[in-house]
């Protein structure tokens, strides 16, 4: 068996204090291996882009812990990359720029420049926009931009790619072709991923596992493995079924709210 590489154990995460306490996870686990995409589905505001928060180090659970390549993360990590919906791409820098930004922060492994040109050159490549680099934002298209961004996570060579819904703004087309970019990716390059998305078929398309957050506190309510190979676009009947009940499952999450935890007293929270 594979290495783990990013391991959540019992991850709990609440906000505000005393009487305004609200426990929003509690109980999450997740274990993946390197080449793994896993998407997490889940009723809007259920906590999904907080876990990714957490998964990235950029908050602190209340209690658990994510460790990544057996280390536990106590923050942002060089050899974890997040994209976003929103490419956040700064206007005033060229492509090629963008892609590159951060590389020569005290937080990456400080790569050499030689380095760091060799390390965008082929994240550039691997995207297709080799023809764009000089373009700035405000010259690419919104799928452009969405590979630009992918690109800049790929330059900081990740060992685990967090995606927050990164192609829901994108035409079903456009959508299509970075969804096979990322698939393409993954196994070219053995990264680990998880995925942020409201899309049942995106999430059937794309994963090895589908996890359903749900209930209050939110956790996985269930998970279903996807044993298909690829590409998937073809297998209506084989997906149909697992859609049809994970529809299912999703809508009874969505109505009931999921299974009740006891949540957390705040005291008991570390």
């Amino acid at each position: 068996m594979s290495a783990t590489v990013l391991e959540a154990r019992d991850i709990a995460l609440g906000y505000g204090k005393g009487a305004a306490f609200r426990q929003v996870l509690q109980r999450f686990e997740l274990s993946l291996k390197p080449g793994e995409l896993v998407s997490i589905l889940g009723p809007s505001g259920v906590g999904k882009s907080s876990l990714l928060r957490v998964l990235a180090g950029l908050q602190q659970p209340q209690y658990g812990e994510v460790q990544v390549s057996g280390q536990r993360l106590t923050g942002p990590h060089p050899r974890v990359a997040v994209a976003f919906q929103d490419p956040s791409l700064l206007p005033w820098l060229s492509m090629e720029k963008n892609v590159a930004f951060g590389l020569d922060f005290k937080s990456q492994t400080g790569a050499s420049a030689s380095s760091i040109k060799e390390r965008v050159d082929s994240a550039i490549n691997a995207v297709g926009l080799g023809y764009a680099r000089g373009l700035y934002p405000s010259e690419l298209s919104g799928g452009m931009a969405q590979r630009t961004a992918l690109a800049r996570c790929l330059a900081r060579e990740p060992a685990v790619l967090l995606l927050d819904e990164p192609f829901a703004a994108l035409d079903e087309v456009i959508r299509a072709d970075m969804q096979q970019l990322l698939l393409n990716l993954i196994r070219e390059r053995q990264t680990t991923a998880v995925l942020i998305t409201h899309d049942i078929d995106e999430a059937l398309l794309l994963s090895d596992r589908i996890l359903l957050l749900g209930g209050t506190p939110a956790h996985t309510l269930d998970e279903w493995h996807i044993d298909l190979p690829q590409p998937r676009a073809d297998l209506v009947d084989e997906l149909g079924a697992l859609r049809v009940d994970i529809l299912k499952t999703l809508r009874r999450a969505s109505r009931n709210n999921g299974p009740t935890l006891e949540p957390l007293e705040p005291s008991h929270v570390s």
